[in-house]
């Protein structure tokens, strides 16, 4: 057949070992750390996902090497502790038996140990070593490893390695970059040693170059040695891009496979994991730079999700391999949509960071657009119902997709309607905010895919009761979702004034200085994004803060990207009066102020369409409610509630 992405579809010999595509699953925390630090059967569960979905190769993260200066809850592999080594030997069959190739993350946080760790307190127990001593912006002391130290890390990389290939892994991967401790080696910012680990860079990569030795004597020739590396820390008195070329240059010798990512975990999250502000592949050019300086194959990684980027990176040589983790996540088919040449059915990745959060509030998976993830052993795949039943989902917003799409797939009738011209619900809003198009694309692919697993899609279709019985399902799932809160504030109601979920509609109406009442999630993405058109913008917010209903990896993006644009921010203001030249407020000193603006957009919250639901509620002997119309949530809650509404059927 002729592929449409060719060069992602292409195999790709590293080391020894052929892999059968260039798009790899990048390294991934597991969902469920033993007490052992053992892989639990559903981190084997979640790696062996991507293996089914036809990436070239998985790998597993974080194997800590050396506990005993290291002492993070994250994976060890030894000889003495019980189902150690059988963890990772059933871990790495369950990646290999799809035909991907099984590696693993060999790491060590130095500095940095704890940083996974739910209970933030218990760090104080660690001893946080790195290259010199020092005492982090936290308060926290670090000691310097002494050289016999040193010498007992680097044979515990070795020693570690040796145990991945004995349980079946075909690849290791040294984390080298992101911070961790070859990276405080590497970084004339953490390392200010005075001996032969210190000092020039020939100095600061030898302890890199010692451990890729002790790798090497330990799994033998031709076995491949993946490198993870920071092209460049990207803040001041880190290394740049430049000195990143020279670390290459030195390190080649000894590894199969160059990876390169960017900044450094502490100090440039957004970066690192590129925020949904920044553009897709906006670390690919550091991967590019080095290519050419080095004769082993590179791989790039960095907020990749869109195959015809993807295979222009490599078609144009900028790198060999892409590496996706969220995008994976999204999607664990990916790969195999690309290679039979259906990238329009591809979920794509938000950007949202749900993964990140969940995992650092409840050491958890979870993701926004993938009710799969991190219950993989709940089931991979939906499966048959053993009767096949009339259902009828009343809204097209993500919830009522996924539970359609998930029946369809039980091999249920279903219909779904949807009183508007468009399937997405909340989501058709976002297609006027460049950023967040892909939450709007969520909408669209989950329609298309609902429409290949069978589903009825009845647009402009309003449902009541009558309407409802006359279809005469079996099971009805009510996702009507939410509707503006409009508190009775006088001239809140006035033409002019915008509701956020309108935008899209009356983006033209938007003057150059606007008033956005609400510093919610919503409000604050939308000042973001005006702000971006060069427009004076006015944030105004009752409480003392903005969007707490953001998550906590994606909050910290949002604020300063809002402190960035410049945008004006009226925390403790309360709206009372919309005039002809902006909005009036109650300031927390009690005083009256005009907050000036030619548009005021209201973005103050969602209520759930209860109306509705209490219409329907006997429209069939059994109705599911989910989504916003039981509590105003998110995305992710209301895909997970469809999902598993559909498999009660």
């Amino acid at each position: 057949m002729q592929r449409k992405y060719p060069n992602l579809c292409r195999p790709i010999q590293i080391g020894n070992v052929h892999f059968r595509n260039r798009m790899f699953s990048a390294p991934m925390g597991g969902t469920d750390i033993t007490a052992d630090c053992t892989i639990g059967p559903a981190s084997t569960a979640f790696y062996e996902y991507r293996a089914k979905g036809g990436a070239g190769s998985v790998t597993v993260s974080e194997l800590v090497v050396h506990p005993e200066t290291e002492g993070s809850h994250m994976y060890h592999l030894d000889l003495q502790t019980p189902g150690s080594l059988a963890s990772f030997t059933y871990t790495a069959d369950a990646i290999r038996r799809h035909g991907a190739i099984a590696s693993v993350e060999l790491s060590h946080s130095g500095q940095y140990a704890g940083t996974y760790l739910t209970d933030k307190n218990k760090k104080e127990g660690l001893c946080q070593w790195g290259p010199s001593d020092c005492v982090r912006p936290d308060g926290r002391q670090v000691r310097a490893l002494d050289e016999a130290q040193i010498r007992d890390i680097v044979a515990a990389y070795g020693e570690k390695a040796a145990l991945a290939k004995r349980a079946g892994f075909e690849m290791v991967m040294l984390h080298g970059g992101h911070g961790w401790l070859i990276n405080q080696f590497l970084s004339p910012y953490f390392n200010k040693r005075t001996d032969r680990y210190g000092g020039p860079l020939e100095n600061r990569v030898r302890f890199a170059q010692e451990v890729l030795d002790s790798i090497r004597a330990a799994v033998g020739p031709g076995f491949p040695i993946e490198f993870r590396m920071s092209g460049s820390e990207l803040f001041d008195g880190g290394y740049d891009l430049q000195e990143g070329i020279e670390i290459a240059k030195l390190l080649e010798s000894r590894i199969d496979l160059l990876h390169v990512s960017a900044g450094t975990y502490q100090r440039g999250f957004g970066v690192t994991h590129p925020s949904m502000f920044l553009p897709h592949g906006s670390n690919v050019y550091l991967a590019a730079a080095i290519k050419p300086h080095v004769k082993v194959p590179v791989a790039t990684i960095g907020g990749l999700n869109d195959p015809q980027m993807m295979e222009e990176i490599i078609a144009s040589g900028q790198a060999d391999v892409v590496e996706m983790a969220r995008a994976l996540l999204a999607d664990p088919e990916l790969p195999k949509k690309v290679a039979i040449n259906r990238d329009d059915l591809i979920v794509r990745c938000l950007r949202c960071y749900t993964c990140m959060a969940e995992r650092a509030q409840t050491a958890t998976r979870r993701c926004t657009v993938n009710p799969i993830i991190g219950r993989e052993l709940d089931g991979m795949e939906v499966l048959p119902a053993a009767r096949k039943k009339k259902v009828l989902v009343v809204g097209g917003g993500p919830g009522g997709l996924q539970a359609a799409l998930s029946a369809a797939r039980r091999g249920h009738q279903v219909i779904l309607c949807e009183q508007h011209g468009e399937v997405g619900g909340i989501l058709i809003g976002e297609q006027a905010i460049p950023f967040k198009l892909e939450m709007y694309q969520l909408g669209v692919t989950l329609g298309k895919l609902c429409e290949e697993a069978g589903v009825e899609i009845r647009l402009n279709t309003r449902v009541d009761r009558a309407y409802a019985e006359e279809i005469g399902a079996d099971v009805v799932i009510i996702a009507v979702g939410s509707e503006p809160f409009v508190p009775p504030i006088p001239g809140l109601d006035d033409p002019r004034v915008v509701q956020v979920n309108d935008y899209h509609h009356r983006q033209e109406e938007i003057g150059n200085e606007v008033v956005i009442l609400g510093g919610g999630l919503a409000g604050s993405e939308l000042a973001v994004h005006f702000a971006r058109q060069q427009r004076t913008v006015h944030l105004v917010e009752m409480n003392g803060e903005l969007a707490p209903d953001a998550n906590v990896r994606h909050r910290p993006q949002l604020l300063a990207e809002i402190d960035k644009q410049g945008i004006q921010v009226h925390c403790q203001h309360k709206a009372v009066e919309v005039g002809s030249d902006g909005v009036w407020c109650v300031d927390a000193n009690g005083q009256r102020v005009l907050i000036p603006g030619q548009s005021v957009v209201c973005a103050l919250g969602q209520r759930s369409r209860r109306a509705v639901v209490e219409e329907l509620l006997d429209a069939a002997p059994l109705v599911s409610q989910i989504g916003d119309c039981v509590k105003v949530s998110t995305i992710t809650t209301a895909v997970y509630q469809g999902h598993h509404a559909a498999l009660d059927i």
